[in-house]
């Protein structure tokens, strides 16, 4: 049985990835520090003999006992709310995160997969953004933060593949939607499914015109899956290339829950990127992969799992209290 790593694993995207990697007969190993993750993501696997978990900041030293066949660094705050509160530790776990990981990988002989983000562009251009386009990112704005966490993660990465011969993968993963995001994390769809269940008017930033691609997380975890079973260690774009306002996706979101909330406008964030869409064309053409389920399905089961949240859940403002680890 082949056996991987899985950081960032009680996280939207982590926790998919290990029941992804369970049902292809994996032994899967998620680590988390639950941070930003949240242990009912994967409470379902704790029965299972081929599943491990371990409470862990991978910023600190990482050991894993016996054989490493992969490892899939997950493990990063990726909303504006966490990366705001917690920006040290956001650089932390991309830089020293991903160093102490890439290290064990060599000392495993593992392949490793790297989760960056479409973040590495910045406020692009370049439209639509394909991997060769180097991006525009202010590295002092409040954003940069994550977005120089997620560059750095590519340089070192790309390090040890050149100076150390190690197999390596690079994800860049555009906006991706589905059951268990965390609602209020800051992100469009939980914050304007979360203001749409509680009645509230839907918040626009700036006048609603910047734009944004959203992907099924089925289809992402799929495109992430190929790329790490492929020969092919630079980034790859993983991301739906369909295109819309924030200001006409706001009007899907109130059709779609049936409410009659107005949209309302506030300042546009510093440094908050126009337009994103990916170009997948590499993706099609290395990996035979493209997204398969639109918009309207997506959000019709995202909806439901949102529609099934507690009360409690649904009104409380944050799920996470960073108090204990905030470092002055």
């Amino acid at each position: 049985m082949k056996r991987i790593l899985i950081t960032g694993a009680a996280g939207f995207l982590g926790s998919h990835l290990c029941d992804r990697f369970i049902q292809e007969g994996f032994h899967v190993i998620g680590m988390d520090n639950l941070i930003t993750g949240d242990l009912k993501n994967i409470e379902h696997l704790f029965k299972l003999e081929q599943f491990e978990f371990y409470n862990h900041d991978v910023s600190k030293f990482v050991h894993v006992s016996g054989n490493l066949d992969y490892i899939l660094h997950f493990a990063s705050p990726a909303s504006p709310i966490d990366y705001l509160k917690i920006p040290i530790q956001t650089l932390k776990v991309g830089s020293l995160g991903t160093h102490n990981l890439l290290g064990l990988a060599k000392a495993k002989q593992a392949r490793i997969l790297i989760a960056s983000t479409s973040e590495v562009y910045g406020d692009p251009l370049v439209h639509p953004q394909s991997e060769d386009y180097y991006g525009n990112v202010n590295t002092i704005g409040p954003r940069g933060v994550y977005d120089e966490a997620k560059r750095f993660q590519e340089s070192i990465t790309m390090a040890y593949h050149r100076f150390h011969g190690l197999d390596t993968r690079i994800v860049r993963i555009f906006n991706t939607y589905g059951p268990r995001m965390r609602l209020n994390d800051g992100r469009v769809i939980p914050a304007f499914m979360g203001q749409a269940l509680r009645g509230e008017d839907l918040t626009v930033f700036g006048d609603g015109s910047q734009t944004r691609s959203f992907c099924y997380v089925d289809d992402q975890i799929e495109g992430i899956y190929r790329l790490l079973l492929s020969d092919y260690a630079l980034p790859v774009n993983i991301g739906n290339p369909h295109e819309i306002s924030i200001k006409d996706f706001a009007e899907e979101i109130i059709k779609l829950t049936g409410t009659d909330q107005k949209i309302i406008y506030k300042d546009l964030p510093k440094d908050d990127p126009m337009q994103r869409q990916p170009d997948i064309s590499l993706a099609k053409t290395l990996l035979g992969w493209e997204p398969k389920v639109q918009r309207a399905e997506g959000m019709q089961k995202t909806f439901a799992y949102f529609k099934g949240l507690t009360e409690d859940e649904l009104f409380r403002s944050e799920h996470k209290d960073f108090t204990k680890h905030i470092i002055k």
